[in-house]
């Protein structure tokens, strides 16, 4: 970080800033989090007020301030995450405070988490408290993806998005960036002209002329939900409160695709009470965007991979609703206690989907969680067997390395435990006093497990369902939940049919995307010649649904089939697609054939698309430097 005094330039303009938050600071639901600098036990960040005042495509660079309200109690110092910020300039701009300049200066510093930002106000401070802070990004901030024309859907302007999750946010606007600590925000942002900008708050319908758009999050939110998109958007209704922005290119389509949205919300809010987020919109990216989905409120941000063209992959819908209760309503006070919102997402996500589409329907989603969640425990037994601890200590490590299917698998199969020991009426009881009860408030794992005891479990249920093993325990318990769907009865004996005489699959037309992905399952070790007949009879090698292609192309390569026209779509979806779901496995299955080299051929053409997130994973993977 640089930090450097000098006046802030004449056309930017301060915004008032006011606590909307009336929470008291509560150090004992604050824990320290081992991946922020904050002290919660000192000064805490109520409201934001935040104003870009450029985004400049050409420098790849936000110039902004940040009027920061703390409550404090006897705050002699603001300590803050920043990560490549240049921060220019720091003032008292509070009521009774007039406009003092501060002193501030680089606190400690680390690889992971950045530079502390130490702010001195010019006396101990107790009560409201606000500074403005005039600072610039770094070109290389990791949470900006700044993305040409060409990298579009729409091919002919830019486009910027951001990724906050886990502690990215510090890399574009200071903050103390722990999910234990909550601010309202409001934000005012100049785009370049012709270009629409969201963010995850209150949001436009239509391109501003003077390309100014205000924001306003009226409910508190942690940082790594902060969100913001520009590019060349545009808006489409699918219901009372939902909509759809994209690019125009693909807005009919994925306007169609998530057109059931509304019916999602009616089934999660007759589970576990009132969506509480006013709207509820998503945005599809480009695809270079990291992830499946991102659930920053009231702006889901999705990838442009799961629009196949049936609503085969709306589960991803049904997940990141989930997360307007398990996440954004209750949010896991570190990040060692991921769990508790991914755990608890998926959970929802389960019972959405069956309220909407059934029982078996969910069944089969479960099933595929079960076989994803035994392969990876037994990786991780091999290689980091503490991994596999739903109550995983990331101390000194990127919180990123607990994105597993552990808090995700582990933790939604732990739920089912408990619900099938209590019965479904008293847990779906429990869970919706749960949302109610620690609304806008933070958990950790302790705090749960003793609500869970206290309200729902008694000391010899939990130690009947091991409850101490599944949260503290390596590995996965015995008494894992397992369902046999019947959607995948006629999937197994086809498979079971072709492994023992090459009898093709018949009657496959009705299929939806998870019965292929069990189909594939069940054909580890395919052979080469097996793999050719597949792929004559079916073409999944020209598959433009990404689960299937990246299904496909992980085990035809595992099988030895190499083929020109294999390699070749490989090569154009990894350097199309930047979700690190498929990306991941491609590039390790090509590794594990002894393709190595054709790895990083197709890496050195494709990383620059993709975003830090995926970068850093692929990196380390394949042995590159940045």
């Amino acid at each position: 970080m640089r930090f450097t005094f000098f006046r802030v330039l004449a056309g930017f303009s301060l915004m008032s800033a006011c606590s909307l938050s009336e929470t008291a600071i509560d150090p004992a639901h604050m824990p320290l989090d081992p991946h922020s600098y904050a002290d919660p036990t000192e000064a805490v960040v109520t409201h934001l007020s935040l104003n870009i005042t450029s985004v400049d495509f050409d420098a790849h660079v936000l110039q902004a301030l940040a009027t920061l309200t703390f409550d404090c109690q006897k705050a002699d110092t603001l300590r803050l995450d920043t990560y490549g910020l240049d921060i220019q300039d720091v003032r008292a701009t509070g009521e009774g405070f007039g406009e003092a300049v501060l002193r501030f200066a680089a606190g400690r510093q680390d690889d992971i988490l950045g530079t502390e930002l130490l702010i001195f106000p010019e006396e101990p401070v107790t009560g409201s408290y606000t500074v403005t802070i005039w600072y610039k990004t770094s070109p290389d901030a990791k949470a900006l993806q700044w993305l040409r024309p060409e990298q579009t859907n729409g091919k002919t302007k830019p486009f910027l998005f951001t990724q906050s999750q886990a502690i990215l946010a510090r890399t574009w606007i200071p903050l103390q960036d722990s999910p234990g600590i909550r601010f309202t925000y409001e934000a005012r942002v100049q785009a370049p002209e012709g270009l629409m900008a969201v963010m995850s708050a209150s949001n436009p319908q239509a391109v501003s002329e003077d390309s100014r758009y205000y924001f306003e999050m009226k409910q508190p939110i942690p940082s790594y939900l902060m969100a913001l998109a520009v590019g060349d958007l545009r808006f489409q209704a699918t219901g009372p409160r939902t909509g759809v922005y994209a690019e125009s290119a693909i807005l009919e389509a994925s306007a169609w695709e998530f057109g059931e949205t509304e019916a999602l919300i009616q089934a999660a809010e007759a589970l576990y009470g009132p969506y509480q987020w006013e709207r509820y919109d998503l945005l599809v990216l480009p695809p270079s965007f990291p992830f499946g989905g991102m659930e920053n409120p009231r702006l889901t941000f999705l990838t442009p991979t799961v629009i196949a063209g049936d609503r085969s992959l709306v589960a991803l819908i049904a997940h990141e609703l989930a997360h307007s209760w398990s996440g954004n309503l209750v949010t896991n006070a570190t990040w060692n206690d991921f769990w508790i919102n991914e755990g608890f997402t998926v959970y929802f996500e389960n019972r959405i989907m069956e309220a909407v589409y059934g029982a078996d329907y969910a069944a089969m989603l479960q099933s595929l969680s079960h076989s994803d969640l035994t392969a990876e425990v037994a990786d991780f037994m091999e290689n980091a067997p503490d991994d596999t601890k739903l109550g995983i200590d990331l101390s000194g490590r990127n919180p990123d390395d607990g994105v597993t299917t552990i808090a995700y698998d582990k933790g939604f199969h732990f739920l089912r435990l408990i619900e099938y020991t209590v019965g479904r009426e008293a847990f779906d009881g429990f869970l919706k006093d749960y949302f109610a009860s620690y609304t806008f408030q933070s958990m950790t794992t302790e705090r749960f497990i003793a609500h869970l005891k206290v309200s729902l479990l008694s000391d010899a249920q939990w130690e009947g369902i091991g409850g101490d093993q599944w949260v503290y325990g390596t590995g996965l318990p015995a008494n894992c939940p397992v369902v046999e769907p019947a959607f995948f009865t006629a999937v197994d004996a086809e498979a079971a049919r072709f492994l023992s005489d090459g009898t093709l699959p018949t009657e496959t037309d009705t299929w939806n995307t998870h019965q292929w992905l069990r189909f594939f399952k069940a054909l580890d070790g395919l052979q080469d010649e097996s793999a050719h007949a597949l792929d004559k009879a079916f073409h999944f090698t020209q598959s433009r649904n990404s689960e299937i292609f990246t299904a496909w192309a992980v085990l035809a390569t595992q099988g030895g089939l190499v083929q020109t026209e294999l390699d070749a779509q490989i090569e154009r979806f990894l350097i199309r697609v930047g979700r690190r779901k498929f990306l991941s496995p491609i590039y390790q299955a090509l590794v594990e054939a002894d393709r190595k080299d054709l790895a990083i051929s197709i890496y050195q053409k494709a990383r620059p698309g993709y975003h830090a997130v995926a970068q850093e994973t692929l990196d380390k993977l394949l042995g590159v430097e940045g």
